[in-house]
């Protein structure tokens, strides 16, 4: 197969030589779409125009012709059929003359597909804009890196465009990268640049990128939960987390594994409107929550999706102005944006019954995303799940270096009454938000989204004869996805792979993320119960000077006058 390349009409000279591509020389050649025509388009035009008008006038003639003698008006003569066949090729013919724009973007999209099969020595160009034509793509940027930068420094070109407009998103990273640096005059030379794919995250992840942050990713495990194994990606820099949790799932295998439930699957939005009058705003919650309207708004919201399923619309108002929180199942996406297109469809068909609303935000907190909200610790958000455990006596004293009564005593004076004193709002444990960010960001989850996530209560008992420990970790409101967002990244890919739910469940959709959720939930199970051991047993201290203090002798790496 001939691979295509488009040429550049101006060599660029690379500030670093990695990640550059290599200079080419030459002029651009666009494919029109007027190229398939066997003679040129003004003189197809012509013929085609003067086809139509004479084919028309004498089917025209022939048609008062027939009035006149009576004839049957669908009898054809041989020289009536050519005239027919001409007026509708005619006619084919002008009609999509108007739609050649068309065409040349569809033809040019196809030029453009070949620009992916590059060799492999060369970085794949940008998807946005390889793929997709757009205005800023019009005018692309030539001259050397030099240059470029210079003129991002003076403020001439905006660092936003650079992908856009070079065609090469590692290009356009290093490009900003040392514009920031000559404008703050501070350097990023621990901030790596090469080795990353730009292109993944261009219009999903990040935008105007200089670099990737490192995190080292641990592995916490086996997790014995529902009868199989799970060994647990979690990326942090907190010493200790990582082996902490693996003791936790070292007593939870020894003691016949945890047992996890998802309660209810929904993720939510709540925009807020507003009416002239309360009452008015009244009549909206009565309408939104009668159930003989329910299956129309359903049918309206599920259009945003073949996946969205709304569940319920729940009403509260603040004056005039109601608060209407909807709750619909994404399969396997976290499916904030599936549940905000579905909001919006049932927005504009209200308009239709109710004209006098003024729509203030597709959010109104209601929701509630990324804060803590008693909402969400009451009515869930995302996956509410609850996971427990019976910690056999003997595994507590060896492998927890503990007992059972101290942890009892412990929980409830730390995780409810202190928790109580505190004032927390679903903050009734240990070190939650600790081990949900570090699986969070080892599988592509959005970190802030931890706040609700985090929101868990721990309780612990004696039982069998107050020998052995059951404890439990409810968790109303995780959201997590295996599609979209960061989850398509090579790395974050990796960590969902190793749990096994990678993308979407096809069989089942939404199996995965409920799969996902649950070894969260366990996971945290697993590092409740090592630190709470921990802190009953007084090793709090001593575990986290061996483990998260450096003992490297770092004084010759210091500068002279340090």
């Amino acid at each position: 197969m001939e691979i295509r390349r488009r040429a550049l009409s101006k060599p660029h000279r690379s500030l670093t030589p990695a990640g550059a591509f290599p200079a080419k020389s030459g002029s651009s050649t666009r494919v029109q779409a007027s190229d398939a025509l066997p003679i040129p388009i003004r003189h197809t035009n012509k013929l085609f125009s003067v086809l139509f008008m004479a084919s028309m006038y004498y089917l025209m003639c022939r048609w008062r012709e027939k009035i006149r003698t009576g004839a049957p008006l669908h009898a054809l003569t041989l020289s009536d059929i050519p005239a027919i066949v001409g007026f509708i090729a005619s006619l084919v013919y002008l009609i999509s003359f108007f739609g050649i724009a068309y065409v040349q973007s569809f033809v040019s999209s196809h030029d453009d597909e070949d620009d992916f099969l590059l060799s492999s020595d060369q970085p794949a160009p940008c998807p946005l804009t390889c793929s997709k034509k757009s205005p800023l793509a019009a005018e692309s940027l030539f001259g050397d890196d030099e240059e470029i930068v210079s003129a991002v420094v003076a403020g001439k070109i905006p660092s936003y465009v650079l992908e856009t407009k070079l065609g090469d998103c590692r290009r356009a990273a290093g490009i900003r990268r040392e514009a920031i640096s000559r404008i703050t005059g501070r350097g990023m030379e621990g901030l790596p640049l090469d080795g990353f794919d730009y292109s993944s995250i261009l219009g999903q992840c990040c935008e105007m990128p200089v670099g990737y942050v490192q995190l080292p990713v641990g592995i916490a495990g086996p997790l014995l939960l529902n009868g199989k194994e799970y060994f647990v990606p979690m990326a942090t820099t907190e010493g200790c987390l990582v082996a902490s949790t693996n003791r936790g799932c070292k007593a939870i295998a020894a003691s016949d594994g945890a047992v996890c439930v998802v309660l209810k699957d929904g993720m939510t939005r709540a925009p807020v409107v507003r009416f002239a009058t309360a009452k008015r705003a009244a009549e909206l919650k009565f309408f939104l929550e009668d159930p003989r309207n329910f299956e129309t708004l359903e049918i309206v919201f599920n259009r945003s999706s073949r996946l969205a399923k709304l569940q319920g619309i729940k009403c509260s108002l603040a004056g005039k102005n109601p608060y209407m929180r909807f709750s619909c199942m994404t399969g396997d996406a976290m499916g904030m944006n599936m549940v905000s297109k579905g909001v919006q469809n049932v927005l504009d068909y209200l308009q239709n019954d109710f004209p006098d609303m003024d729509v203030i935000s597709i959010s109104g907190n209601f929701c509630s995303d990324k804060k803590p909200a008693a909402v969400n610790w009451i009515e869930g958000r995302g996956k509410s799940v609850v996971c427990e455990a019976i910690i056999k006596e003997e595994t507590v004293r060896k492998v927890l270096k503990t007992t059972v009564s101290a942890l009892v005593e412990l929980n409830t004076l730390k995780n409810l009454a202190g928790s109580a004193v505190a004032g927390a709002l679903g903050g009734f444990n240990a070190h939650a938000s600790n081990i949900v960010t570090a699986i969070y960001i080892a599988t592509g989850q959005d970190p802030a989204q931890n706040v609700e996530s985090s929101h868990c209560i721990t309780m612990m008992e004696a039982v069998n004869d107050n020998n052995d420990l059951h404890i439990s970790v409810t968790m109303p409101s995780i959201e997590v996805g295996t599609v979209g967002g960061g989850t398509q990244l090579a790395s974050q890919s990796a960590c969902l792979n190793l749990l096994g739910v990678k993308g979407a469940n096809l069989d089942s959709p939404g199996a995965n993320s409920r799969l996902l959720a649950t070894i969260v939930a366990g996971s945290v199970l697993a590092g409740e119960l090592s630190l709470m051991s921990a802190l009953a047993a007084g090793q709090l201290v001593k575990s986290h000077m061996k483990y998260n203090r450096s003992s490297k002798d770092i004084s010759n790496a210091l500068p002279p006058d340090s």
